[in-house]
């Protein structure tokens, strides 16, 4: 693995596990009030953007980092939704 590649799986871990505190909230609590919907809404449509991005580009850190906060961006959206 070349140093870019390591540097982009690093970014993405970072920026993946910045989510995981918001879902485990959400799941445990059920309360997602001050919760943007629209954010969330249009984060997990970029998200899956991303996604998309990544696969086509066969760019490893992308499609890992992306794929992980999809998971964890679209729990918090359903929940979101669901307990509006």
């Amino acid at each position: 693995m070349n140093f870019i590649t390591i540097l982009g799986l690093v970014a993405a871990t970072c920026t993946t596990i910045a989510f995981l505190p918001q879902a485990i909230k959400a799941i445990r609590t059920r309360h997602t009030k001050d919760l943007s919907l629209g954010m969330y809404a249009l984060l997990t449509t970029g998200i899956i953007l991303w996604l998309i991005y990544g696969v086509f580009k066969n760019d490893l850190p992308i499609i890992l980092a992306n794929g992980v906060t999809l998971v964890f961006a679209a729990i918090i959206l359903f929940l979101k939704i669901k307990y509006k």
